[in-house]
């Protein structure tokens, strides 16, 4: 038994020397030392063995599975090392090479034109505030001077969603909310998700952006209001963009004025994209009403201010010439591409 045990030994070392693998060594520890490897084999027979030649044997065997072990440990620990070397060796990096560029998305143009708008504002001191998306009718139409029985209140414009509740139609609800809380002088813009219960076409939305502007102190005037108004068109448009002002009528200011800047396209000769017209309405404006003023705890008498509203969406597609609006929300990625 004596010698079989060293025969074990001398063949398992061997084995291990020829191995050329991981995988080859631990096959090779299976069929030495595995349970029912050749090693268990030979002490499965020490049964037959006299007391004094049992522990002898024993020992040896011990032995012989250790220095097995050793061997097995040192070879899978070379045959690892060789096995990276060569992985790293074959995965080498040409530093020479020219780097591959990185496919990188850019801003959504909704995203774009706002960032713009937000700069134009900000560069003439404008503070930028935000406001909840559901609010309660005093807020989007009381503190306005809507009265309860304007039409805007009808349930075919505005999605309610409870009594007093309900998805704001405007964002000028965050001017009320600006008002009450800081002191004039005010200067603030307010972007926005806004929504009403409009048919989805070609120019309306159920889902559209807003962005309000206002501002509330002592002696401002209606010259003041075109005078950034159309500073900011020709900001987004271009220098030669010519604005017009035409009187209107809403709730929350008095007096009241619709914007309209010369067509992109055309100049103002005409052409499809202003329907003949050769100018595109963006915006409605006007000076505070003394009415909105008084319900903010702001005294008609000592300020004045104005205050505006721009179609962020209308503004998007007339800018970059984009003739259906569900353009903007269909995320088609070959038209974003184009920005």
């Amino acid at each position: 038994m004596k010698d079989k045990l060293e025969l074990l030994r001398s063949a398992a070392k061997a084995e291990i020397h020829a191995a050329d693998s991981v995988q080859a060594v631990d096959e090779i520890r299976v069929k030495f030392l595995g349970k029912k490897g050749e090693i268990t084999a030979i002490l499965k027979q020490m049964g037959s063995l006299s007391a004094e030649e049992r522990p002898i044997i024993g020992q040896l065997a011990n032995e012989v599975r250790a220095d097995i072990e050793a061997e097995i440990a040192g070879a899978m620990s070379l045959l690892k090392d060789k096995a990276l070397n060569a992985k790293l060796e074959a995965e080498e990096i040409d530093i020479t090479l020219p780097g591959k560029q990185a496919a990188k998305g850019s801003l959504h143009p909704l995203n774009s034109v706002l960032e713009n708008l937000i700069d134009i504002f900000q560069s003439m001191g404008f503070d930028v505030v935000d406001g909840p998306e559901v609010e309660t009718e005093h807020y989007n139409f009381e503190a306005l001077n809507v009265p309860a029985d304007h039409p805007a209140r009808d349930m075919q414009d505005t999605f309610y969603l409870g009594p007093e509740l309900l998805l704001r139609t405007q964002t000028s609800a965050a001017q009320i909310r600006t008002m009450e809380t800081r002191k004039p002088p005010i200067r603030i813009i307010s972007p926005g998700r806004v929504y009403r219960a409009d048919e989805v076409d070609a120019t309306h939305s159920p889902v559209f952006h807003q962005v309000e502007g206002l501002v509330v102190d002592k002696g401002i005037t209606l010259c003041d209001l075109m005078g950034t108004l159309e500073k900011f068109a020709q900001e987004i448009y271009g220098s030669d963009t010519k604005v017009r002002f035409r009187p209107s009528f809403f709730p929350f200011t008095e007096p009241s004025v619709e914007v309209d800047v010369s067509c992109p396209k055309c100049g103002t000769k005409g052409c499809n994209m202003c329907k003949g017209a050769g100018w595109i309405e963006i915006l409605g404006a006007g000076m505070v009403h003394p009415n909105v003023l008084r319900s903010c705890g702001i005294d008609p008498e000592v300020y004045t201010g104005f205050a505006f509203g721009i179609g962020l969406d209308r503004l998007t597609t007339t800018k970059h010439k984009i003739s259906d609006i569900r353009l903007l929300f269909e995320n088609d990625v070959r038209f974003l591409e184009q920005f």
